[in-house]
């Protein structure tokens, strides 16, 4: 492959990045959410929830059609339709339009995921790819660490509305970034484009899509309420429990990259996967005993917790785009990211009225239920 693979990953991960910084970049907002729309928790979860929610419907479709057509008209499309909802989500006058408008973001914008990661799987060979793929989704706690480090000064000095359009900029430049850059990898002796929907009869696919779910929905828990948490029930100030979220996102960055060299390593996905899945049990469980404990506990155990949870999507992304193979990477990745976004969008929702009914130990301890029931599938599989 040639140097050009490297602009390639660079395009990649700026645009999942910019897209990430959205649906993480949000749960910063949560308290400006709360006092402008006037809302309660649960409410505050709808919201949470509605970008993606919004890329449950279109995942799979966008990964078929970067099958048919690629990634850069793909990708370009999808953002800039991303950023012209979020500049409308900015200036919604009620709670409905504002949930309305962020699902319509999260439905246009969700192209960037099928198209970047197979960009990046097409450029790159096997021995390379799971350190091409963990930097590319890097772009995941990065693009989230950046919005919680940039949107409360900026919330602060223009109201939510100015937070809002940032997300809409990133969107926007980074859909002309990619329609300017992106081309299409070489042609391989791979096998012919055919049926694209196979990946979804394959049930390999369908485990490895589950059992992700599941840790997903534990990576929701924790990263999409951490300022919620620190900031109305810990005390602390919102910029501070900004970055504590900020630092659990740039420590997962690093565990991705760290991974996914790992795994090339050792010539698999799967058992590296694994490990993660029974870390990040053991972490949330001690964030629940410690919910209660002074910070100086707690907050190392949070970090923990919220670090590992972002350290295995690298993993799962490349095994499933290699199951599946180059031609129908788009339609598997498509498939397995809506698996994620179902999970993910429903977890805000659940989290919240189980804090609401109980407390926030009680919702973290089972949330670390989450990634043992997710390996208890996952170990079947041999990658």
């Amino acid at each position: 492959m040639s140097r050009y693979r490297w602009t390639i990953l660079a395009l990649g991960t700026a645009a999942q990045a910019s897209y990430s910084a959205v649906f993480l970049g949000l749960p910063v907002l949560a308290p400006h959410f709360q006092r402008e729309y006037e809302l309660g928790l649960v409410e505050v979860g709808l919201v949470l929830a509605a970008v993606n929610a919004g890329s449950i419907v279109t995942l799979l479709p966008w990964g078929l059609l970067t099958d048919r057509v690629g990634e850069r008209a793909v990708l370009a499309a999808g953002l800039a339709a991303a950023a012209v909802a979020l500049a409308g989500a900015s200036f919604a006058p009620d709670l409905g339009l504002l949930v309305l408008a962020l699902v319509v973001a999260g439905a246009a914008g969700a192209s960037v995921n099928a198209a970047s990661g197979r960009a990046v799987m097409s450029w790159f060979a096997a021995a390379q790819r799971g350190f091409a793929l963990g930097i590319r989704q890097t772009a995941v706690p990065l693009g989230g660490a950046a919005a919680a480090l940039v949107l409360p000064p900026v919330a602060a000095a223009g109201g939510l509305r100015a937070g809002i359009l940032v997300l809409a900029g990133g969107c926007l430049l980074t859909a002309l970034a990619g329609a300017a850059g992106l081309r299409e990898a070489p042609p391989d002796d791979g096998e012919p484009l055919g049926d694209v929907a196979h990946p979804l009869r394959d049930g390999r696919i369908w485990r490895l899509s589950v059992g992700s779910s599941l840790l997903i929905g534990a990576q929701t828990s924790i990263l999409a309420f951490a300022v919620l948490f620190l900031h109305g029930e810990r005390g602390l100030s919102t910029a501070a429990a900004a970055g504590v979220l900020a630092t659990m996102q740039a420590l997962g960055a690093g565990l991705r990259v760290a991974t996914g060299r790992w795994s090339d390593r050792i010539g698999a996905r799967i058992a590296p996967l694994l490990r993660l899945s029974f870390a990040l049990a053991a972490a949330l469980a001690l964030s629940a005993a410690l919910s209660g404990a002074p910070l100086a506990l707690l907050v190392p155990a949070l970090v923990a917790a919220g670090a590992l949870s972002l350290s295995w999507n690298g993993l799962s992304f490349t095994a499933t785009a290699e199951l599946a193979g180059r031609a129908r990477s788009g339609a598997a990745l498509g498939f397995q990211q809506t698996a994620l976004s179902v999970a993910a969008a429903a977890t805000p929702p659940v989290f919240a009225s189980l804090v609401h009914a109980s407390s926030w130990a009680v919702a973290f301890g089972l949330a670390a239920l989450l990634p043992l029931a997710g390996a208890g599938l996952l170990r079947r599989l041999a990658l």
